[in-house]
């Protein structure tokens, strides 16, 4: 099926995650994505490559070999996008530095993802994902000290993928700016940066706090009957439904479900966490599912991502895909983010086998590149969304990261909040800034009406209404569509547009529970929150996205269009390094909180005086021996050279090994 990016091709260079993931995301959307490997192929031999390389086509090439050097050059010079997430001056030393390629093809965008920013002190330090969970403190949490006695290791790699989302935002608009005449451009998106759009207004100082609203007092994970657990949240405006459902109207009486008396009284307060915690043992996990669903509260079950891939709404909204793959077989991993309706694209075809397609690329490179385009080249560069405005009509934390994201790019945009909200606006700082406000009951006449006003000079419209409430509200898609033909029109939720969720509230919390994540991070225990938000800013960055996409479209077309985000669909891309289902998989991530790492060479130690993060490679061993401390390393495997290097490490201080590991090329640091 067409995709906005039909036409657009891309040379992907990137290993591990971020690189690859990059280039599937401009797969899904129609790129022509060439992966080019080094001889051996991916550095990483992981099933998540059946889901990273989906749609692309294959090279291997050397490129410590000068012909082979060459031909990376002559297929840079006939694209539109390239990619890579080496450490900054590595493309450089290798020859295919931005100066010598951009020069040699003016209109290339070419993306870079290094660990850390070309600027930093630390960008010679390898980037791996534990490394730059350290240096951003995602290991001990939003709330954690740094005291702390004890890091958490997360299996998801949220700083790769943030990466990977940044740039395909950025990437997306930088077409945009070039189908107006201009430039190609250099963008540099550092996994370390990125991953403060997941950690989001939690470091954010607020002198205006706002007042914890009665669902904070009911919200968590609880047990039931059957042993699992749910994650159950009733917000301030539907929790007599829930009152009512679960039959306990009587607790009234007793303060029990009274806002006020809850806060200002702990015994009563004391009292009502030991009878919800005693309620939920009632029922089974999934009875509750049911009975607070049909309530209109918000309640999952804390499923695992194997079930979750079967589970029927993810299988019907399409958050999970079948590819048929040519080594795995059936496989089940993540849809495609975010859902257009115009221009939709689709899955091409399975990871291609290594070099499967060395013939046809290297026809195309002996043909030349196709005759330049005579367009003048402007590059007069400036906001990428200049001119563009949009009204953002949402509330809490994914639509308005969106809303947030496209005035970053320049966009004139208007929040719109409702008037008669008994709420502070959650977030408000983090998520609104660089926005114009206006306050309109959309409720009212008065209100549409100048809503309707608004919209005759608007190019997007960002909403995250469930389906069934903005088109009671007769500000849905098509409605808006019939006044403004050309709109792009972004809709983001918990769930998606189609299946039977679809019309389900669910925020953050419901998105970690239902795709796994919370039972991964909490082990064998009760499950766990990550410690971001990392479904909401990474929806908004993927709502974004679209908007660039289908801004792109329009502007060659003349076309608007809806687009579909949701928390499932984000939850299910970021978890792509672990969320492929196929016969004889094994689930063995680390779980739990006391994971500190993915293996002996990925993982958190303890030092003298607090906790330090190392990464490396069996490869690396050799030079690991060479560090003082840890002599003889080279020579152990597995769960001896684990207990080696615990006790090494716990005998010097953590700015002692930072040194010690740097100067030999491993990367490490403090937690």
């Amino acid at each position: 099926m067409a995709g906005a990016l039909d036409g657009i091709k891309v040379i992907d260079f990137g290993q591990y995650v971020a690189g690859p993931l990059t280039g599937m995301l401009l797969a899904d959307q129609g790129a022509d994505v060439i992966k080019v490997d080094p001889p051996g192929g991916p550095r990483w031999d992981t099933p998540a490559n059946a889901t990273w390389n989906r749609g692309k086509r294959s090279i291997v090439l050397d490129l410590k070999n000068p012909v082979d050097l060459q031909r990376a050059r002559a297929l840079v010079k006939s694209s539109d996008v390239l990619i890579e997430n080496f450490r900054p001056r590595v493309m450089e030393r290798i020859g295919l530095g931005t100066k010598t390629l951009t020069d040699a093809n003016p209109k290339l965008i070419y993306c870079s993802m290094p660990g850390f920013a070309s600027d930093d002190p630390r960008s010679g330090v390898p980037g791996w994902e534990g490394i730059i969970a350290a240096a951003s403190t995602t290991m001990r949490g939003p709330r954690a000290s740094e005291t702390a006695s004890r890091p958490a290791y997360t299996a998801i790699p949220i700083a790769s993928s943030y990466a990977a989302f940044q740039s395909v935002v950025s990437i997306a608009m930088a077409l945009w700016v070039r189908e107006h005449g201009d430039t190609g451009q250099c963008i540099e998106v550092p996994l370390f940066d990125g991953m403060f759009t997941a950690i989001g207004g939690q470091r954010i100082i607020n002198p205006y706090p706002a007042m914890p609203g009665l669902g904070g007092t009911w919200t968590g994970q609880f047990e039931c009957k059957d042993g699992r657990w749910v994650m159950f949240g009733s917000g301030n405006t539907n929790f007599r439904q829930f009152v009512k459902a679960a039959g306990i109207t009587s607790w009234d009486k007793k303060g029990l479900t009274d806002r006020e008396r809850l806060f200002n009284d702990p015994e009563l307060a004391a009292e009502q966490e030991r009878r919800i915690i005693e309620l939920f043992k009632t029922k089974t996990a999934q009875q509750w599912e049911n009975l607070i669903a049909k309530a209109g509260s918000e309640c999952a079950v804390c499923r695992t991502s194997a079930e979750w891939l079967k589970h029927p709404h993810a299988r019907e909204s399409k958050a999970v895909i079948e590819v048929n793959d040519p080594k795995l077989g059936t496989i089940l991993q993540p849809g495609i983010n975010p859902r257009l309706d115009g221009t939709p694209g689709a899955v091409r075809g399975p990871a291609p086998a290594l070099d499967q397609h060395r013939e046809e690329i290297l026809a195309e490179i002996e043909a030349g590149p196709p005759p330049a385009s005579t367009d003048e080249i402007r590059a007069t560069l400036r906001s990428a969304l200049k001119g563009i405005k949009v009204l953002d009509l949402c509330i809490i934390l994914a639509g308005p990261t969106c809303g947030r994201t496209l005035a970053e790019f320049g966009a004139s945009v208007i929040k719109i909040d409702n008037p008669n909200r008994d709420t502070t606006i959650a977030f408000h700082n983090s998520v609104n800034r660089g926005k114009r406000s206006i306050l309109l009951d959309l409720k009212s006449d008065e209100g549409r009406d100048i809503f309707w006003r608004l919209l005759e000079d608007t190019d997007v419209v960002v909403q995250n209404y469930r389906k069934d409430r903005i088109s009671a509200l007769g500000l849905g898609y098509e409605e808006v569509r019939r006044r403004k033909p050309d709109i792009i029109y972004a809709s983001l939720n918990a769930y998606g547009h189609i299946g039977p969720w679809a019309d389900r509230p669910g925020h953050e919390q419901f998105a970690q529970a239902t795709t796994g994540m919370q039972a991964r991070f909490g082990g064998d225990g009760q499950p766990q929150l990550q410690p971001h938000a990392i479904n909401d800013y990474g929806t908004g960055l993927m709502g974004a996205y679209g908007v660039a996409l289908a801004l792109l479209h329009r502007q060659k077309t003349g076309e608007g269009q809806s687009l579909d985000g949701a928390l499932a669909y984000t939850a299910m891309t970021l978890q792509s390094a672990l969320v492929q289902g196929y016969d004889g998989k094994t689930w063995d991530e680390p779980r739990g909180q006391n994971a500190l790492g993915s293996s002996p060479l990925h993982r958190a130690y303890q030092a003298s005086d607090g906790w330090v993060f190392f990464g490396a490679r069996v490869v690396d061993l050799p030079a690991l021996s060479q560090v003082p401390g840890l002599e003889g390393v080279e020579k152990l495997r597995g769960d001896a050279l684990e207990h080696m290097l615990e006790g090494r490490f716990r005998h010097t201080t953590v700015e002692q090994w930072v040194g010690k590991l740097t100067r030999v090329g491993i990367g490490s640091h403090r937690i």
